[in-house]
């Protein structure tokens, strides 16, 4: 069993052309036997976005602060603190931050998958 405060998990920063104000951390995954899923926090700065991108695996997210985006197809859908994403295989996704503090979410993924 495991029982952390997420923040005290080393994190990850992406700040390049691809994700802007990025932050994750692995939270729970397979260093801690998870078999199954790796749960991952990501915090995006003001205005910070992951990269457009597509691949695989699901994705289910949970937004827990903040209010964002998330692009999907051909459009941009609203998410804030309380709204949960699903986001299948093979779907090209972005979140974007567009509120005025950080955007926090729990990203969950398959095993397998790069957890960061």
């Amino acid at each position: 069993m495991k029982v952390i405060e997420y923040s005290t998990v080393p994190e990850t920063r992406f700040d390049n052309e691809m994700a802007k104000g990025v932050t994750g951390r692995v939270v729970i995954g397979k260093d801690d036997g998870a078999d199954n899923f790796c749960m991952r926090v990501f915090e995006l700065d003001k205005g910070g976005h992951s990269p457009r991108h597509q691949h695989d695996w699901e994705h289910e997210i949970f937004f827990h602060s903040g209010k964002g985006e998330v692009w999907q197809g051909d459009c941009w859908l609203p998410v804030a603190t309380g709204s949960a994403a699903f986001i299948p295989g093979n779907v090209e996704h972005q979140i974007r931050n567009v509120g005025d503090g950080k955007l926090t979410f729990v990203c969950l993924i398959p095993s397998g998958a790069p957890e960061l």
